[in-house]
């Protein structure tokens, strides 16, 4: 490979007009999910280009390999010199590890990304503007055992039809060798894969893209009887709100059974596309025949856990039991399918099913994160669309189940899985905390997610806490953080939290309880409102949140880390703060209780003690202030330089101090610690623990 520095020559062509047309034909069709999977296709565009020496080369621009059409930018195409890669085509054979090392040499830019794994199928046809997509209704005809004989129904002698074979160098040179051996060649159908197109121009490209779609999907709908689909109802779908319900209260023991050495992240899904597919008589043993692309088969497994459950709204239980034995009997025969196919080196993934089909209820996928938890959902909508047209023409078909495993565990695509960012200390874990929008809440929001965690902010100030996650969200990614109205003292209104953060993400791993108040009166001047207000909310608040939480960790039973925020006050007695320092002794307290019984189910509990946190704080800017400085028998303006000199360190402690303790006690750093007080204030000797 050339040592040359080639950035400024890539620099120039990204103007090129050529490229900018590729990137927005890429970013129509990624766009349209029903024409192209998420982070599946590729594109390409030949065109003249001047090297680092000044002379005309013809290269070919392809998607690079990890890229989702619909987002692509210039950057994520690799340019390729067509001298270097046409000589190819005389050969006989070609493995992949040799094609791939090859054209790493063909590269215009050294730092583009590797090109795609088809690059060789683009570069092989004599056209200039070329998509590969994975359209329904193609694949729908791809995958339907009459496919080749109904596609020349649709299109005439205008295709070329190629048997399935994992793409790379063989692939290639097949599909070339069949668009040059018929002259009325317009399009290429690839058995149990997808379609070629291709035209002079990039929108002529676009336009017979489209065009073919749409004749396979005319024709396919020409045949639909829709009382038909999947064999016909078998169950309807429970109601809206039951099947929320159901959903929310499986999702925990479905997120521990699925949770072997990791972790995952739930999604839930009831479209109506799902709801007709979980209700057919045909489906449960529909969805076993295999995956509707080699695309989705990394992100789906070769197929989905379908739940034999006759749906009941009142037999929850009895549809967890279900769930746990199915999911195990699930992961054995995926570790057997693994055992009979695997090639040596090749590492087992996790066993769990990606996706969880439940009769009237719908579709629960996993994943590492919310996100991708989404992509094995997106692609699995693809594939019941495929089933319906595909099982509309005829009998659906996929892979072998050996074929299926080596695109699964083919190493061109895990290295496209190797290309995400590494997972961190929060990763996969998703944290409710209360509180959100306040100082103190939102600094541990935003500590936590930098670490890959997924939050649910829970506040009675709704709007403050939807911003916060707004804010969150556009620096980290969509929906890692989720705001929640909650008021603490009401017990439904917990409860309901709690089941939005199960729909959410499938459960909660950490919790951050730290809604707060405070009141401040000398203690004959205490009134019986002052003290239940102050007991409502951070005694029986902390209690609830606490309570639901437990709950939620014991039914995952994969552990979990609740972190209360107390106060300087949970063992100093604070003057002119009876309430409020009984309060926060009471939280301290109640933490040890539950950290005595949540021990064996492997749930830690342990207290931040911060002290004068009075940036960002809602309480700090009531009358609390007003009245801790009359306390004290000084002006409001002089509070922050009071409490610094009080502290043996001499400093001030703002909300970022105490979400980093909060995150110790979260993290693995603290898994053998439970039941511990952790003091953030400074160094004030009359709250130091004894």
């Amino acid at each position: 490979m050339s040592n040359i520095d080639n950035s400024n020559v890539f620099k120039d062509i990204q103007n090129n007009s050529q490229l900018e047309k590729l990137v927005r034909r890429s970013n129509q069709i990624g766009s349209d999910r029903t024409v192209c999977n998420w982070g599946g296709g590729n594109t390409s565009s030949k065109m003249v280009i001047q090297d680092f020496r000044g002379r005309d080369v013809e290269v070919m621009y392809v998607k690079g390999s990890g890229s989702d059409l619909a987002s692509m930018k210039a950057s994520n195409f690799t340019g390729l010199r067509m001298e270097d890669i046409k000589p190819l085509m005389e050969r006989d054979s070609m493995t992949d590890e040799e094609m791939v090392a090859y054209l790493a040499q063909c590269m215009v830019d050294a730092k583009a990304p590797r090109a795609s794994i088809e690059t060789l199928l683009h570069a092989f046809l004599p056209f200039q503007h070329i998509d590969h997509t994975h359209p329904d209704s193609i694949i729908s005809l791809c995958c339907a055992d009459r496919g080749k004989e109904l596609a020349q129904e649709i299109f005439g002698d205008r295709f070329v039809w190629v048997p399935y074979i994992r793409p790379g160098f063989t692939l290639s040179k097949m599909i070339a060798e069949g668009v040059a051996g018929n002259p009325n060649a317009e399009l290429v159908l690839m058995e149990k894969h997808g379609l070629v197109t291709w035209g002079d121009t990039s929108e002529e490209c676009y336009a017979q893209t489209i065009k073919v779609i749409k004749e396979a999907e005319a024709f396919i709908e020409a045949h639909v009887e829709q009382e038909q689909l999947f064999g016909g109802e078998k169950y309807k779908a429970l109601p809206a709100e039951e099947r929320k319900r159901v959903a929310a209260a499986i999702m925990p023991v479905i997120r521990g059974a699925v949770c072997d050495s990791k972790k995952m992240i739930l999604t839930f899904d009831d479209a109506e596309d799902v709801l007709t597919f979980v209700g057919g008589k045909n489906s449960a043993e529909l969805s076993q025949v295999g995956a509707a692309c080699p695309d989705h088969l990394v992100h789906t497994k070769v197929v989905p856990l379908f739940v034999d459950w006759t749906p009941d709204a009142e037999d929850v239980e009895g549809l967890k039991s279900r769930l746990i034995e199915e999911i195990e009997a699930y992961k054995q025969h995926y570790a057997d399918y693994f055992e009979r196919n695997h090639n040596d080196g090749d590492v087992m993934f996790e066993a769990a099913p990606r996706v969880i089909l439940i009769p009237g209820v719908g579709m629960i996928n996993t994943g590492k994160s919310w996100a991708n938890s989404r992509v094995s959902g997106a692609l699995y909508h693809r594939a019941i669309a495929v089933m319906r047209g595909a099982t509309t023409l005829g009998n659906f078909v996929s892979l072998t189940e050996n074929e299926s495993y080596n695109v699964e565990y083919w190493p061109l695509e895990l290295y496209k899985l190797s290309l995400a960012p590494a997972e961190a200390e929060f990763s996969r874990k998703v944290a409710f905390i209360t509180g959100g929008a306040g100082g103190i809440g939102s600094e541990t929001a935003r500590r936590l997610v930098q670490e890959g965690a997924h939050v649910v902010l829970a506040d009675l100030n709704a709007e403050g806490a939807k911003q916060v996650a707004e804010e969150i969200n556009a620096v980290y990614g969509e929906n890692m953080a989720y705001a929640v109205k909650m008021d603490v003292t009401d017990e439904e209104a917990v409860r309901q939290a709690y089941t939005e953060a199960a729909i959410q993400y499938g459960g909660v791993d950490i919790l951050v309880n730290n809604a707060g108040l405070a009141t401040s009166n000398a203690f004959e001047e205490t009134s019986l409102k002052e003290w239940n207000l102050n007991m409502n909310v951070l005694g029986t608040g902390y209690f609830l949140v606490a309570r639901e939480g437990f709950k939620m960790m014991k039914a995952q039973n994969t552990g979990g880390s609740m972190v209360f925020v107390g106060s300087k006050n949970s063992i100093y007695a604070g003057k002119n703060a009876s309430a409020y320092s009984s309060a926060k002794a009471l939280e301290a307290h109640l933490a040890r209780c539950i950290a005595a019984e949540g021990g064996p189910y492997g749930i830690r509990v342990n207290t931040v003690l911060p002290d004068a946190i009075l940036q960002g704080s809602a309480i700090w800017n009531s009358s609390w202030r007003n009245e801790r400085a009359a306390a004290y028998g000084i002006e409001p303006h002089e509070l922050e330089e009071y409490y610094r000199k009080r502290t043996t360190l001499l400093v001030n402690i703002y909300p970022r101090d105490i979400a980093e303790g909060i995150a110790f006690f979260a993290s693995s750093k603290a898994e053998k610690t439970t039941g511990c007080m952790l003091t953030i204030d400074g160094g004030v000797p009359a709250a130091f623990t004894r």
